[in-house]
């Protein structure tokens, strides 16, 4: 099948590395890469996403695969050589926050970079996903952000609420310790030609305004690689430490949830949350990891009372963010305190400052186009933040971008827009209703 990508050959393979990694969960994984051939790399091809800016080379997917066979087998045999292969630099850009002043720099690999990240990824993901613990939830296959929402939730209202410990990493991916990676890295994967391979992409440069410069800490941004091997990293630091180490010593339960270096810890007793919170930075700083003093606290989180008003349980008050969300204590249509969440300020803020700013720009473009847009951002916001009991929030987001969209389109030609005109540019462009995520069967 010259030519063509062949899936099920490489999940054959993938699935006997896993295997392997299963019954030997103790061991070091050696030789993974031998594995990796010109169809492996095909199929990571065809798992790369085409549509990416370039790199610092310029070349774009559709120039690349003009000659696919070839560049494959090219990059086979520099990657597989050692010294042959050379990590070109990250191409880092600012793209700018919601706020419109402020911006956060990305970096962008070249596309036959972030094919090569894609095929050693592969390979890691069948070993570790053998090894990662259920309290894991970010850029893991089958698993999402709402996961690890509706499994904290589903633990809060069972344990009745309790201590919640937020823990927010200062800078991580920035700050990352590369020799410690390296080293839990080889606690158990041995692949020489795989470890050559992560220690370039950690050492590769990042190019901006025409220089290049090389950072003494972090992981290689804008690649797959990098959220896999910070998932590598904090398995070890805090999820596998807290599994066997932390639980067995606490007098009562607590679950851990973490999303990538999101993470909170709920417990069901005080004294239990004390602890862990006074050893938690000495246990993050023994790798190198800094814990924000002043966004990592503890939260009492307790249910409230049968006859505690209303009010008594709202944001604000025994509260905290987790993923875009703010969790807090409320009554359920039956009267029932439950454990409600809604989206949390910041982001919100942030979102609309970003639609402000977004009709701010294109006020004039064509209608068409600009509501071909908006209609995107509005349902990827409901995707998103469509939950049950977060619709008041969604309703004031969607009157935000009909108010937005109103303001900037009666400023392109500087005369005002009245509501009755926008009414009939509504019913030619309509922008569609809050809406909620379909329920999990």
């Amino acid at each position: 099948m010259k030519g063509q990508s062949t899936p099920a050959n490489v999940s054959t393979k993938l699935e006997r590395i896993a295997e392997l990694a299963s019954q030997m969960p103790d061991r070091q994984m050696r030789s993974l890469l031998h594995h990796m051939d010109v169809e492996w790399l095909r199929e990571a091809y065809r798992r790369t996403r085409k549509d990416g800016a370039v790199g610092v080379d310029g070349q774009t997917a559709r120039e690349y695969a003009a000659n696919l066979e070839a560049n494959l087998q090219g990059l086979l045999n520099r990657a597989k050589s050692g010294d042959r292969y050379r990590a070109p630099p990250v191409r880092r850009v600012h793209i700018p926050k919601g706020d419109g002043r402020k911006t956060r720099p990305i970096g962008i690999p070249t596309f036959e970079d972030k094919l090569l990240q894609r095929a050693v990824a592969m390979a890691l993901s069948a070993v570790y996903e053998e090894d990662f613990l259920d309290c894991s939830y970010g850029f893991r296959p089958g698993r999402s952000a709402h996961d690890a929402l509706d499994a904290l939730w589903r633990q809060t209202m069972s344990m009745g609420g309790g201590w919640v410990l937020e823990a927010d990493i200062e800078s991580f991916f920035d700050s990352v310790d590369r020799t410690q990676m390296q080293q839990v890295l080889r606690q158990r994967v041995v692949d020489g030609v795989l470890m050559r391979l992560v220690g370039k992409w950690l050492r590769a440069g990042v190019m901006e305004e025409g220089n290049v410069y090389y950072p003494d800490s972090g992981t290689p941004q804008g690649g797959v690689i990098s959220p896999l091997l910070a998932n590598i990293f904090l398995h070890e630091v805090v999820d596998r430490w807290f599994e066997t180490e932390v639980k067995p010593r606490l007098r009562g339960r607590a679950t851990l949830v973490r999303y990538a270096d999101d993470l909170v810890i709920l417990f069901e007793l005080e004294h239990d949350a004390r602890r862990v919170f006074d050893v938690l930075p000495k246990r993050f700083g023994k790798y190198g990891l800094r814990l924000h003093p002043e966004k990592t606290r503890l939260v009492e989180f307790r249910r409230p009372g049968p006859d505690d008003p209303d009010d008594s349980g709202g944001p604000g008050s025994g509260s905290f963010d987790l993923l875009g969300f703010t969790h807090f204590w409320g009554r359920s249509r039956k009267g029932n305190w439950v454990v409600k969440r809604k989206t949390a300020t910041s982001r919100l803020s942030r979102a609309l400052r970003a639609i402000a700013l977004w009709c701010r720009t294109h006020r004039h473009e064509p209608l068409r186009e600009q509501h071909r847009a908006l209609t995107q951002k509005l349902r990827g916001h409901y995707g998103y933040y469509g939950i049950a009991g977060n619709s008041l929030m969604l309703a004031r987001y969607y009157f935000w971008v009909r108010g937005t969209w109103k303001k900037w389109l009666g400023r392109r030609n500087n005369r005002h827009l009245t509501w009755e005109r926008m009414q009939l540019y509504l019913r030619l462009y309509p922008l569609p209703p809050p809406r909620l995520r379909p329920a999990k069967p």
